[in-house]
């Protein structure tokens, strides 16, 4: 266990984290021919969407070995809209290597990532890559970690010339330098040049100073005016490294193959073990007592299901086994479920290929196939000590469109490939509208979605339409008022006859109440489950918006021995609502939702600025440091494409959440507006808005 490294690659889009992997896998032997992304050839892109598009759209696993150490890696994505990927892959991870690009330095999606390791106390090393790319500055991008983020970097590395001139690198460690120019991966080792050794030692006792504020150890030795040995360095790096109280940075070229084998070192040195790591903590199902589970192999089973992959013949469930032993075909217990599921086969994973294996122990990833109801975020333990972990945050989607099929009678296969990728991806959310008549999907973005999309009708073969969703409006009625219901008809034999007199009363809440003050059997009791029922379906009529809001009081009423009936006084409650709508003020609702907006400080003018455009209301604006965070609340019918609008103003930085926050009125001019354009909005002559 204590050769044993499970670490991720992060970063913002075209950073070069998917090059990086690729690099890796080459300079290790795990694959013998290197694949570009630029030419969807990437081993841990291999998805057709990956491919096609050249981004990383899910987290793929594979497991490397290096100097005597088996390092299980998780390429992510660093797209925004794929942020889940990258959220549950930090929480089952021991560290990270966040990449930067040497041109960039930290952009938005690095800020993500950072603050999603944060929250999980993962250790990181950085990788300040494409130094060899014009106008690439890896002081600025050092400084850009320092100040963006928060962090303290430990710069252990200096690069070696400039744009197509970077070819080495001098160690700052092991007072060296490393040249990459003799071939692919390879490189000499030799003395530091002297006209560069004057840098060098004023960058190493930077790299002493920020070191002494985090390692006693290291402060003595600063003190007495001594410098470390190589050894020492390396330990109190690790510690510092492990405690998430310093970052070492690193710097190279991956597509140039420059710098590859000493990050793979520095994975060695400075990240922990499992056992190393924070043990995983979870609280007993049932009791809620807080346990904690050691890596331990021979103690009880704790793992965390953080991946789901569809698949035709039976889906791939992801484990991180924190504690324990699991072997294929053992009986596993699941607290959400309250029951047992068993192990089918097991597999390690590089990239799409399965790799069998027979158990897997305390530290490994695991992918298992045979866990038909387990879904991400669950824990798998022993029915005698249950133990739930502390599940993983998802943010919630901030866009929807509808889909529907071409062909109609593909309804039900489009149900099943909707019900798979929402079991794949927990921020992918779909949900029928009763009120609109619609399937609604939901994402992060529109990438999102439209991936969502093209894979519906690349995987499953089923052509959909796309367009925007529509706004669920609501009414409701101002006031009060008393009316009659009457139906009367003779036909021939029995007719129909049923009287209710009712008052209709505004609430301004969100329900239809109903409530019976009749007395001395003017309607008898079993007719009055019927008014009721009149009043909820005539309030709830297809084709127009749910009224809402409202009691609905039955004051009296006639009935007759012979012809009332259930469906009489149904009808007679339908016709006394009807008569109030046409005396009513009827006031159309649309749905409003929270927000909270974190975005630069400089961008705050023109977000407030189009915020205003979209009848949004301003509760609340600060600062946290550098970032401005506001909080209003804003109409629905507005706010379509606001998350990629947001992004353009922003630079990519901005983020914003959004949640139901119920329903206002809509102003006139935009009732008269809806009134004109859908047959869906009320009727009645009396239709205006608060």
């Amino acid at each position: 266990m204590a050769k044993t490294r499970t670490i991720g690659i992060a970063a913002h889009i075209d950073a070069g984290k998917t090059t990086l992997t690729e690099r890796i896998l080459f300079v290790a032997g795990r694959i013998h021919r290197q694949g570009e992304v630029h030419d969807g050839q990437a081993t841990m892109d291999y998805m057709e969407e990956e491919r096609a598009r050249g981004i990383t759209i899910t987290s793929a696993a594979t497991n490397i070995e290096w100097d005597g150490h088996r390092i299980q890696i998780i390429d992510t994505p660093g797209h925004v809209d794929f942020t889940a990927e990258v959220e549950r892959s930090l929480r089952v991870l021991d560290g990270a290597i966040a990449v930067f690009c040497g041109v960039g330095g930290v952009e938005a999606q690095s800020e993500a990532v950072w603050r999603q390791a944060n929250a999980y106390r993962v250790p990181r090393l950085c990788f300040i890559n494409k130094l060899d790319r014009p106008g690439a500055d890896f002081h600025r991008a050092v400084e850009s970690i320092r100040l963006r983020l928060g962090a303290r970097p430990l710069v252990l590395q200096l690069p070696i010339g400039e744009g197509a001139d970077f070819h080495a690198v001098i160690d700052l460690v092991s007072w060296r330098e490393l040249d990459f120019q003799s071939g692919r991966h390879s490189f000499e080792v030799r003395p530091i040049a002297p006209e560069r050794l004057a840098e060098a030692e004023v960058e190493r006792h930077r790299l002493l100073e920020a070191l002494a504020d985090v390692s006693d150890p290291i402060l003595h030795e600063v003190v007495e005016g001594r410098i470390p040995d190589a050894e020492l360095l390396r330990n109190e790096i690790r510690t510092a490294t492990i405690r998430c109280a310093a970052t070492p940075v690193l710097c190279g070229s991956a597509l140039r193959d420059i710098g590859i084998p000493p990050i793979l070192d520095a994975v060695c040195d400075y990240l922990p073990s499992p056992a190393e790591a924070e043990p995983a903590r979870g609280t007993r199902a049932g009791s809620g007592e807080e346990l904690i589970r050691a890596c331990d192999p021979e103690g009880p089973l704790a793992a965390l299901a953080f991946k789901t992959l569809w698949d035709p013949n039976g889906d791939l469930t992801f484990l991180r086994v924190y504690s324990g032993t699991l072997r294929a075909g053992d009986m596993a217990y699941n607290p959400r479920l309250r029951r047992e599921e068993r192990v089918g086969r097991m597999y390690r994973m590089h990239a799409s290929r399965r790799e069998p294996v027979a158990a897997a122990a305390a530290g490994d990833i695991v992918a298992v196939v045979g866990l038909k109801r387990t879904r991400t975020g669950d824990t798998l333990c022993p029915r005698g000590e249950p133990i739930v972990l502390e599940a993983i945050d998802f943010p919630e989607p901030v866009i929807s469109c509808a889909v529907a099929p071409r062909i109609s009678r593909d309804a039900e296969r489009l149900g099943i490939a909707l019900a798979a990728l929402e079991r794949e991806d927990p921020t992918f959310r779909q949900r029928f509208d009763a009120e609109t008549g619609e399937t609604v999907i939901s994402g992060m973005g529109e990438l999102h979605l439209e991936i969502a999309v093209s894979r519906i009708a690349r995987e499953h073969r089923i052509d959909v339409e796309v367009g925007p969703p529509q706004v669920a409006y609501r009414r409701t009625i101002e006031g009060s008022c008393d009316v009659e219901g009457r139906l009367v008809k003779q036909t021939g034999g029995h007719g129909q006859f049923a009287v209710v007199r009712m008052r209709f009363e505004a609430t301004g809440g969100t329900e239809v109440e109903f409530e019976d003050r009749t007395a001395g059997g003017v309607v008898p009791r079993e007719y009055i489950p019927a008014v009721e029922h009149g009043i909820r379906l005539r309030a709830n009529r297809r084709g127009e918006p749910p009224l809402v809001g409202f009691r609905a009081i039955l004051v009296d009423g006639r009935y007759h021995e012979v012809d009332s009936s259930e469906i009489a006084f149904e009808a007679a409650a339908a016709m006394a609502l009807d008569e109030a709508l046409r005396r009513m003020t009827v006031t159309i609702l649309e749905p409003v939702m929270r927000m909270q907006i974190l975005a630069p400080e400089e961008c705050l003018g023109s977000i407030l600025g189009d915020l205003h455009a979209r009848r949004a209301e301003i509760n609340d604006v600060s600062h946290e440091g550098p970032t401005s965070v506001i909080r209003g609340r804003a109409p629905l019918a507005e706010l379509a494409r606001y998350t990629t609008d947001l992004r353009s103003m922003t630079g990519g930085r901005g983020t914003s959440n959004l949640e139901p926050a119920g329903y206002a009125p809509v102003p006139a001019s935009i009732a008269a507006t809806l009134a004109a354009a859908s047959p869906r909005t009320p009727g009645g002559r009396n239709r205006r808005a608060s």
